[in-house]
């Protein structure tokens, strides 16, 4: 995929559903009693993959129109896959699914991709086993594939040592099939939608400051969903509009739960214009975002922050990039286990580009304001990274060449084609 500069981005715009909320869609709506039926659902490669897992477990999941239906199993209705549950990519499905396969009857081997197999599961690993979960990594090095002899549970608080979502998310899982109430505390809040969604579907779940609780063997009930647009597929085009010269753009149904939205907190500390407008809830609070070019200037990203934002780094390290000072990105960490090193693979890629940027242990340094040019990137295979950089070679001097440019397909198949529609000028050639 090759990019050239962009000016004048102007019009609305749509993002794909949420793909966190998506993968959950289709989680409860098989444990569920009756039928689920999900609007914008993201038909990304992660989301397919999590519906395959439930369909060999013996969910029906169909497209009916425009949307997704799931005829609910009820919580103990899974059946014993044929073969391998294949999660593909999806971080997400791996160690959510966990959590549920654990208190099953029946046993149940897991793997994914390349990728998948280098991503570490100790953090699931550990809190499981500690409720009696019979889970091991197969290999005996704390990665993919696992193996899960289901079997009853029982109840744990657990002390996070990170604030992870997905490990959150399993532990919570699991202990619907526990003798008691299960609960985990962080050391920062990260994202909340399983607890949204488990309290929307019908469970007891109880949050307080940093500690989510959740009460055994609840009868979940199907329901209908529309899921917001991601604010992660927002992002890029929240980047373009901010520094894309004589810019105004509208962003539609964007899902804004304060738990994701850190990337309009920092984006708003370095000066940008965006207006958020048409605020509304349906569970997941909702809103429409106007951005507008604005010139911006640094900022530090760090502490408890970071989970709210942790999958728009990426992005917010090209801004940077192009802003004005020295913005620093530290307590991140996370990054380097995600679908790649992404501390290291930024660094290097826009490094490439002329940036001057340091790469640290847990984070960027990033002194902004340098002309960056074209070049030559690789994602390595990450879809957050290759959509970063499509954004950066909108603002760059030169064409950008993306290697692997499909890895997109992953949180989102039509990103390429929204990046161009936004201006009918756009050089963007596959």
């Amino acid at each position: 995929m090759i990019i050239q500069k962009q000016t004048r981005l102007r019009g609305e715009i749509d993002v794909p559903g949420d793909k966190s909320i998506s993968h959950r869609c289709i989680m409860l709506g098989s444990l569920a009693e009756g039928t689920t039926r999900i609007t914008n659902f993201l038909e990304g490669a992660d989301c397919l993959s999590t519906i395959s897992c439930f369909q060999k477990m013996g969910v029906r999941i169909e497209r009916e129109n425009d949307e997704v239906v799931v005829y609910g199993k009820g919580l103990h209705g899974l059946a014993k896959s044929d073969s391998v549950l294949d999660v593909g990519n999806s971080g997400t499905t791996i160690r959510l699914l966990s959590g549920i396969l654990a208190g099953q009857c029946f046993p149940s081997e897991i793997n994914g991709d390349i990728s998948i197999q280098s991503r570490p599961m100790k953090r699931i690993l550990t809190p499981l086993q500690s409720m009696g979960a019979d889970i091991i990594s197969i290999k005996g090095n704390g990665y993919a594939p696992l193996r899960i002899h289901g079997k009853p549970l029982k109840a744990i608080h657990y002390n996070s040592p990170t604030a992870s979502a997905q490990v959150k998310s399993c532990i919570l899982l699991a202990g619907m099939y526990s003798d008691g109430i299960t609960s985990v505390t962080e050391p920062f809040l990260s994202r909340n939608h399983t607890e949204i969604m488990l309290n929307h579907f019908g469970a007891k779940v109880h949050s307080a400051n940093c500690t989510a609780s959740i009460e055994p063997e609840p009868r979940l009930e199907g329901r209908d969903i529309n899921v917001p647009g991601d604010i992660s597929s927002a992002a890029y085009f929240i980047a373009a509009g901010l520094l894309t010269p004589d810019s105004e753009i509208l962003i539609r149904n964007v899902g804004v739960n304060p738990t994701r939205d850190g990337i309009l907190k920092v984006c708003r500390s370095m000066g940008a214009n965006i207006t958020v407008q048409n605020q509304r809830a349906y569970g997941e609070p909702v809103a429409d975002l106007v951005v507008k070019t604005s010139q911006l200037h640094a900022t530090e990203i760090s502490g408890e922050m970071i989970p709210a934002l942790i999958d728009e780094i990426p992005i917010l390290a090209v801004m940077a990039a192009f802003a004005d000072g020295t913005t620093v990105i530290r307590d991140a960490a996370e990054l380097r286990v995600k679908e790649s090193d992404r501390i290291k693979v930024m660094a290097e890629n826009l490094a490439r580009m002329g940036a001057d940027v340091e790469a640290t242990r847990d984070g960027m340094i990033i002194h902004g304001g340098k002309p960056l040019h074209g070049a030559i990137i690789d994602p390595h295979l990450d879809h957050r990274i290759a959509m970063s950089f499509a954004v950066a070679g909108t603002l760059c001097d030169g064409p950008l060449s993306i290697r692997s440019n499909e890895c997109v397909n992953i949180s989102y198949p039509g990103f390429y084609q929204d990046l161009y529609r936004l201006n009918a000028n756009a050089a963007l050639q596959a």
